[in-house]
């Protein structure tokens, strides 16, 4: 075995600053190791597993580029330099799909990544891996953060890291390691799984399942096999191509219109299906005969692509799983493109969930690939459209079973996308996860916490800082006061402030009715920092949290309410506070009168004489407006203890 490095420590890295800072790898055992960086020589010595670790001295803050060298005693062949190292604050940035979602699918994508020259903040992300035998390292290396590297990282983890950079100058390192739809027990320890009899059983299952899997993952293949039989449409014939609806002259007089980019469910199409959409552009003389660059955003989830009746371009599901979030960019050949009318036709299957055109308006337009004429022409706004295929409503397949491949197994990503990391130096971490835990609410607030510790424990760097994003709004708004598992999900987030050095970002007033993944990625990122940048870097006179609900006080017919974090005062978003109700002892709320009295809120309805409870923005998707001084919502929040619907 030649000497080897942990993938982590890579050209263009960043050491996290002030504490001891542990470099390791891999080598013949026996092998003395000699790591060499900032005029410290540190020695290892290769272990019977042949890992070896040699721990450097706390480091100062530098944006100076240096050199590491690695030495073998035994294999001097496999000696090894690494390059452009700075020294400054690492954040590990985690969960699903809201912190997976890049800053080429944000808001304003064109403007950030061009925008983003910031060679100090450096960019390394974790390859998804869902292995029941995870090897010891990973795969990946750093990249300086640029116009080049920034669009397929992690939104929500640049535009923290950005915003600490700016007001700090501090350099960064940003460690993406996220997967879109996983619970929070796939990123936990099997020690603290261990440690909690809920769990422990949990991990129990899944060792006989992992052990016996004709037994125990029979039934579960059985349904998925049910499932694709009756659901997993295939797109194999092309019927709107063959009709010509590609084509400039196809009559489209009785076709509707859709305003893009959205997905069709938004406008009342919830079932899956294949939808055509065409647009007439037209197109300047000079741009006559000139290879045209179209860029429509991300496609949910396969396309076909034409203009002027010709394809000139396609990605589809099979081709990459990630295609329902890729940004289509396609190349006109100007032998197609013509002064006046020309016509752009698109054709967009989606077998389950939403579909459509899901990226930004900024990101559908049309320009000269030679880019010498700068302006573009937009494509965005109204498009005719045609239903190809109805597929119904389509349920979500069976999950697939436990164990391998599956990154909802239990721990299974803690040991493929965690433990691979540990003990790299941190500063802290910052998480967007909790949807996929939703209808486990009331258990979220012991599985949470015990997620929080067991990074803590494993990481063996004491009680990092850790913030985290509350869900944000999303599903159709409910016109009465109902149950609610996304506010249950909610509280049991707020009550996880009760660990030490935690924060969180409440976005209930940026999430999107119609789509989980809110394109507003750059306030989230925002109202993480304030955080970091109150409690980590000194910034005392910042306001960071909006209102927290804090203790109630009944005063006859009303019900006064107190809050931490009131910042420079309440105040309410519009002319009246909503999002309030009230209940008696029948425990049947209503809409309530709120009004805000100094730092308080008083509660009221002339339908309830005796208030026992309020309840604010207790629902999947609040009007609620109040917020602090600062302009930060508050938290949802309740009174009462009673018993909700999740389990």
């Amino acid at each position: 075995m030649s000497m080897k490095l942990a993938a982590i420590f890579s050209d263009n890295m960043v050491f996290q600053h002030g504490i001891k800072v542990p470099v390791w790898g891999w080598s013949e055992p026996g092998d003395k190791i000699t790591v060499e960086f900032d005029s410290q020589r540190k020695s290892a010595v290769a272990q019977k597993d042949g890992k070896w670790t040699a721990v450097l001295n706390p480091l100062k803050i530098s944006s100076s580029p240096r050199t590491m060298t690695v030495s073998s005693k035994i294999s001097k062949s496999s000696n090894l330099q690494i390059t452009n190292i700075i020294v400054g604050d690492v954040w590990a940035c985690s969960g699903q799909s809201n912190m997976e979602w890049v800053v080429n699918n944000s808001n304003n994508p064109a403007h950030e990544t061009a925008a983003a020259n910031y060679p100090n903040i450096r960019l390394f992300s974790v390859p998804r891996v869902a292995d029941v035998n995870p090897k010891q390292d990973i795969a990946g290396a750093w990249s300086c953060c640029s116009p080049d590297t920034v669009g397929g990282f992690s939104a929500v983890g640049y535009f923290f890291g950005r915003e600490i950079h700016r007001k700090t100058g501090i350099p960064l390192g940003l460690i993406n390691t996220s997967w879109g739809g996983t619970c929070a027990e796939t990123w936990t320890s099997p020690e603290a799984m261990n440690s909690d009899p809920i769990f422990k059983k949990v991990l129990r299952d899944y060792a006989f399942a992992i052990a016996n899997p004709d037994k125990f993952q029979k039934e579960t293949i059985a349904k998925q096999k049910e499932w694709a039989e009756k659901y997993d449409i295939k797109d194999t014939v092309n019927v709107g191509e063959s009709k010509g609806w590609q084509n400039p002259d196809t009559d489209t007089a009785k076709w509707k219109e859709m305003d893009l980019p959205r997905n069709w469910q938004s406008v009342g199409h919830v079932h899956s299906g294949i939808f055509w959409f065409r647009k007439v552009v037209d197109i300047p003389a000079d741009w006559e005969g000139k290879e045209l660059t179209l860029s429509l955003g991300a496609l949910d989830k396969s396309d076909v692509t034409y203009f002027n009746g010709v394809r000139v371009g396609s990605i589809t599901m099979e081709q990459r799983p990630d295609a329902w979030s890729t940004p289509r960019v396609y190349t006109v050949p100007g032998n197609l493109v013509k002064a006046g009318h020309n016509l752009i036709s698109v054709r967009v299957y989606s077998n389950i969930y939403q579909g459509g055109f899901i990226g930004t308006p900024a990101q559908m337009k049309i320009f000269p690939s030679d880019k010498k004429d700068s302006k573009s022409i937009s494509i965005s706004g109204i498009w005719k459209y045609e239903l190809e295929a109805n597929f119904g409503l389509v349920p979500s397949p069976p999950p697939p079973p436990l164990g391998q491949g599956n990154p909802n197994s239990p721990c299974i990503l803690f040991n493929n996308m965690i433990k691979p990391l540990l003990p790299f130096g941190i500063k802290g971490a910052i998480w967007y996860q909790g949807e996929s835990n939703a209808d486990r609410a009331k258990q979220y607030r012991k599985l949470f916490p015990l997620m929080i510790k067991s990074w803590r424990k494993s990481w063996r760097q004491g009680n990092f800082p850790f913030y985290f994003v509350q869900l944000a709004n999303y599903n159709p708004y409910r016109h009465h006061p109902d149950e609610s598992a996304w506010a249950e999900l909610r509280e049991a987030q707020t009550m996880t402030l009760s660990l030490p050095n935690t924060g969180m970002a409440v976005i209930t007033d940026i999430g999107e009715a119609n789509d989980i993944h809110p394109r507003n990625k750059q306030d989230v990122g925002l109202r993480l920092a304030l955080a970091a940048l109150v409690k980590d870097y000194g910034f005392k006179n910042i306001v960071y949290s909006g209102p927290i609900y804090k203790s109630m006080k009944p005063e006859k017919e009303k019900i006064r309410l107190s809050f931490d974090h009131v910042g420079g005062g309440l105040v309410a978003h519009g002319s009246t506070l909503k999002g309030f109700s009230i209940a008696g002892k029948d425990r049947k709320f209503i809409w309530a009168d709120a009004v805000i009295d100094g730092n308080t809120v008083v509660v009221s309805s002339p339908k309830v004489s005796q208030p026992v409870a309020v309840r604010y923005a207790w629902a999947e998707n609040p009007d609620c407006t109040l917020y602090n001084s600062s302009d930060l919502p508050a938290s949802p929040f309740r009174t009462d203890d009673w018993a909700g619907i999740t389990k």
